[in-house]
């Protein structure tokens, strides 16, 4: 399956890293580590996160309060958002056309 990020969620994923590494050194890299563990969750088991609407999906990480918001189109993984859950978690529907959400 190919990954593709959109560009806020990348930005969202980098600036994440970066904070909790201005927190603790190393936590932003044991952050980036969860993200990438849930990205194999996500691709082990695409169907199994929580619908949030018709087509869109959130997987949420074990340690940090973030989600990864996405949808699988054919064989691809469309990160939308990796985003705070505390944090206006509706804003990723900005983010694509509302059909294809």
């Amino acid at each position: 399956m190919n990954i593709q990020f959109l560009e806020p969620a990348q930005a969202e994923f980098t600036d994440a890293v970066n904070y909790y590494n201005a927190q603790n050194e190393g936590l932003g890299f044991e952050f980036s580590d969860e993200i990438q563990a849930a990205i194999v969750r996500i691709i082990e088991y695409p169907e199994a996160w929580s619908l949030i609407s018709k087509r869109t999906r959130r997987c949420r990480t074990k340690r940090f309060p973030y989600g990864i918001i996405y949808q699988v189109r054919d064989n691809n993984l469309l990160i939308i958002a990796v985003i705070h859950l505390h944090r206006e978690p509706q804003s990723w529907k900005k983010r694509i056309p509302k059909r294809q959400q």
